[in-house]
């Protein structure tokens, strides 16, 4: 039976041609990727964290993939897939940068004569530029992040799986959740309920495990009655990465203070299903969520009111001040307005993912939203 969890030839495809029609557009004879990230999503292929492949595509369609000889891939949309040596009997090499360069200049040795050749700036070093003396060198870094908003359905089966490994987590957390309870236990048991429900390790966790505080990493400590404890997860599978929140009472019984918080930035999520569609601005959404919770007390919201999620935890579109973009259909986004301040003991943060479709949004996190 095949792996329905696992990026498929046909969306590498799909991707690649994304991408071709950029290097097109550009006139770039060969784009070289060779953060693990972009790696991935070119060609299909996940390696250890350990580990330095990197993946070229020529203007014409060819795919090459330098892969660790031990972790060689039973399947990936490349035409050719050629070994480096990632590890010495066994030790896992500091140079291995090199080493793939080293194994592209041997078998493909037009390299020298390129004239335009994309990279991503921010992990192209030396070792690889030098292999393009003469050519000019193009950040195709952020037309790759651009194309990387589109999910196509291999990406969200996923993102989706990784989502619901979220609503395992809050279930488990509403089990055990008392006051005298430790951080850490907490932090434990939710990550124990990830992997039981997604069958493997998370490759990573996140975000918010710091009762009766803004957020934080799990302390050594006891929760407290009174409290809210902020829940904002964002376990990873295979690669793509889950974030939503979710604010639990610590003792189940929220006063009528922290109730009133709660049901305005409940009031959020309505204005996103209303009002988001392909093309409106997010900062339009993100002010006018400002100008909502505002009316709870000017600042005690203060910090974005979300972001795209994949093979990173932040990605576009950007819902902050900072940034000027457009929602397209194919956006994976969370929306997290919160409220804070010492009435709150300390504050509430809920956060939602949702797909942006052709007509509006679909709300991937139907998990429950209430405190208690």
């Amino acid at each position: 039976m095949s792996d329905p969890f696992v990026l498929t030839l046909q969306g590498c495809i799909q991707r690649q041609q994304r991408l071709l029609a950029w290097m097109h557009q550009e006139e770039v004879e060969v784009v070289v990727v060779c953060h693990p990230a972009m790696v991935q999503w070119l060609t299909g292929c996940r390696f250890s964290w350990m580990f330095e492949p990197l993946a070229v595509i020529e203007a014409q369609g060819e795919v090459l993939l330098v892969a660790p000889q031990r972790q060689m891939p039973q399947q990936a949309a490349a035409q050719e897939v050629v070994p480096y040596e990632a590890q010495w009997h066994s030790t896992v090499r500091n140079d291995q940068r090199a080493a793939t360069v080293e194994v592209l200049h041997r078998v493909w040795p037009k390299c020298g004569k390129l004239k335009r050749v994309g990279v991503e700036f921010s992990s192209a070093g030396p070792h690889l530029t030098a292999l393009f003396p003469q050519a000019q060198l193009v950040n195709a870094e952020p037309a790759l992040f651009r194309l990387r908003r589109k999910k196509e359905s291999d990406e969200l089966a996923l993102l989706r799986k990784a989502i619901g490994a979220t609503g395992a987590m809050y279930a488990r957390a509403r089990e055990i959740i008392r006051p005298g309870l430790s951080e850490l236990e907490m932090f434990n048991q939710l990550q124990a309920a990830a992997v039981e429900y997604l069958g493997e390790p998370l490759t990573g966790t996140g975000n918010d495990y710091a009762s009766g505080a803004r957020g934080g990493p799990p302390r050594p400590r006891s929760i407290e009655a009174g409290e809210l404890y902020i829940l904002d997860l964002g376990p990873a599978y295979r690669g793509y990465f889950a974030d939503n929140a979710r604010t639990l009472s610590v003792d189940g019984h929220p006063t009528q203070e922290q109730l009133a918080a709660w049901e305005k930035i409940c009031q959020v999520f309505d204005i996103v299903q209303q009002s988001v569609r392909p093309g409106m601005r997010c900062q339009e959404l993100f002010h006018r969520v400002q100008q909502h919770l505002d009316a709870y007390r000017p600042g005690a919201f203060n910090h974005h009111l979300g972001h795209g999620i994949g093979l990173f935890p932040h990605e576009a579109p950007h819902l902050n001040p900072h940034w000027d973009e457009v929602f397209e259909e194919g956006d994976v986004f969370t929306v997290e307005p919160g409220l804070y301040g010492p009435e709150l003991r300390a504050g509430i943060r809920l956060e939602n993912d949702y797909l942006v479709t052709a007509s509006g949004v679909e709300l991937l996190t139907p998990f429950p939203l209430e405190l208690a």
